[in-house]
């Protein structure tokens, strides 16, 4: 008789305990947000891809602050492919990691000009060759441009309640993206980030707060309201 694997028991039992949390969360999140969308202001798809990079590490409402003046000014692929660097760091100077974020902008913007005929890339292993551009990136540009979910963007509000709700033992963002994907059903995928991101912006912020016992996700899972982990 073979002996039994108790480690891969308990991985089991651990996994399918996360499969059955998840589901419920999913199933509240695409009641509650049922139309993903970004806040991010765009009017042109390099607007947007040029928002989501701009967003790392920085809000929302800072990104279009700045974006409400600078897509005056540049629109299209070509515009940004040209930009003056000098000139677009000084505009986008208030924004984290502005020097680093405008080379990333304007070198993806070349690559998009010479390589994908002016066209943003309609799949993650061509976005991700972009300067800059990583698998949440690619996978929110795809997601809000193209409807297209070939994956799980993971921010610090999907890192924090994928933490929070014990659904992961990672830190890396890209595999706590893999660990979600592998608990939710790819139909469900494009509920998870922009659930999470608009319920931690709305409902339940990252400092540790009393009230939290009532919020609708954690009344699935109270054990959730105990744990606060640091994202960053």
């Amino acid at each position: 008789m073979p002996a039994i694997c108790y480690d891969c028991l308990m991985k089991s039992a651990t996994f399918e305990e996360r499969r059955k949390r998840a589901g419920r969360i999913v199933a509240y999140l695409k009641k509650a947000y049922p139309k993903p969308k970004t806040e991010l202001h765009y009017k042109t798809p390099m607007q947007l891809l040029a928002a989501v990079m701009l967003s790392a590490q920085t809000t929302d409402k800072q990104v279009n602050k700045v974006t409400e003046t600078l897509y005056k000014k540049y629109k299209s692929v070509g515009d940004f492919a040209h930009a003056n660097p000098k000139a677009f760091e000084k505009e986008i100077s208030s924004v984290s990691f502005f020097r680093n974020k405008a080379k990333a902008i304007i070198e993806s913007a070349k690559k998009i000009e010479k390589d994908f005929g002016g066209k943003i890339p309609r799949t993650v292993p061509e976005l991700v060759t972009l300067p800059g551009v990583a698998y949440k990136t690619a996978n929110v540009v795809l997601g809000e441009l193209y409807d297209s979910w070939e994956g799980i963007p993971t921010d610090t509000h999907v890192k924090r309640f994928a933490k929070r709700f014990d659904l992961t033992d990672n830190e890396d963002l890209t595999k706590i993206s893999k660990d979600l994907e592998a608990l939710v059903p790819k139909k469900d995928w494009k509920f998870v980030n922009n659930g999470f991101v608009l319920h931690g912006r709305y409902v339940c912020p990252a400092r540790p707060h009393s009230d939290c016992v009532t919020h609708p996700l954690t009344k699935l899972w109270p054990e959730a309201a105990k744990r606060w982990p640091k994202t960053r």
